[in-house]
């Protein structure tokens, strides 16, 4: 596993930082001891940088959900054109800093990405509103992965969430390190079984253009400019690691890694192996069993092929993700 650190942006708050309206923070322990060990944070409070002090009035997202008002709770200043160009220069700004990823604080008129209250007229609020910065952020970078720290106690929503974005830092150091022909089908190679876990479809989808890319390297044929298949790759990637990988899907990847194996497997490895990709199946063990013990004919019978595989180990195993899933 690569050291060095990626760079995600994160809501100041959760960092520990008093920028909340009332002059708290909402600091959380796993952003900043257990996952802050392999990353870098971009702290942003939109409300501060704004100009804004701290503390301050309260304010809440009000009128149309598609394209709410930011107004101030009690005295109703309406803040939405001040955030809205602050929020185009920050993100202008943050497309310079290599963010693998971001993390919102949930809930928030600026910062939520998703079900954030929107009031009517008559004070009822509609948990369908996006926070201006948030939106401003998604808007500006739809491939970059992002989550709030509220979805993120949901353990197959963190792992999917660190994934990306270890993922996403891997494809950069293929763009920065080796954007070719062989580069590009080098990444696919050894990513095969992580986007299959996620979608058959895109899988296939990213397949097709890699085999053009790599023919086209190899002939000098036309085809399109790489940079383009690239842009594409990219996007397909994003696309597929965004869909939740399943049981049934991971079942579907450990019995593909299996048929690797079966060649040098005895009779009871080959049982014992079955039978506790049955027990992933039915949900009374987590992915972690059976991909130990994969892991350890892997390593016993040098499977070269499988060990160079991410989906074997596509972050940290001191996060213990896996444990969870």
């Amino acid at each position: 596993m690569e050291t060095e650190n990626i760079r995600l942006g994160i809501s100041a708050c959760l960092m520990g930082q008093k920028v909340r309206y009332d002059g708290g923070h909402k600091w959380d322990r796993f952003l900043t001891d257990t996952l802050g060990r392999y990353v870098e944070y971009v702290p942003v409070c939109p409300e501060v940088e704004c100009g804004l002090g701290t503390p301050r009035e309260a304010m809440r997202l009000v009128g149309n959900p598609a394209a709410p008002r930011l107004v101030t709770v009690r005295s109703g200043v309406d803040l939405t054109d001040r955030m809205r160009q602050w929020a185009a220069g920050r993100v202008a700004e943050l497309a310079d800093e290599n963010l693998c990823g971001f993390i919102f604080k949930s809930d928030s008129p600026s910062s939520g990405m998703e079900r954030v209250k929107v009031y009517s007229d008559s004070g009822m609020p509609v948990k369908t509103g996006v926070g201006l910065f948030a939106r401003a952020f998604m808007d500006r970078f739809p491939l970059i992965p992002t989550e709030e720290e509220g979805r993120l106690h949901d353990p197959g929503l963190r792992e999917n969430f660190i994934e990306r974005i270890f993922t996403l830092r891997r494809w950069r150091k293929l763009l920065t390190e080796s954007p070719t022909p062989g580069g590009l089908v080098d990444f696919h190679t050894r990513n095969k079984l992580l986007i299959r876990a996620h979608c058959e479809r895109h899988y296939r989808e990213m397949g097709k253009l890699v085999a053009e890319a790599g023919a086209s390297g190899r002939t000098g044929g036309a085809g399109g400019p790489l940079a383009e298949r690239l842009d594409r790759y990219e996007t397909l990637l994003m696309g597929a690691l965004s869909l939740r990988a399943t049981h049934k899907k991971h079942v579907n990847v450990l019995q593909h890694m299996m048929g690797y194996l079966k060649k040098v497997l005895s009779a009871d490895e080959k049982q014992e192996l079955l039978e506790l990709i049955d027990l992933y199946r039915r949900q009374l063990v987590p992915l972690v069993a059976p991909l130990t013990l994969l892991n350890h004919y892997i390593r016993k019978y040098d499977v070269a092929y499988l060990k160079d595989q991410t989906y074997v180990q596509p972050h940290p195993v001191e996060l213990k993700l896996r444990n969870h899933v």
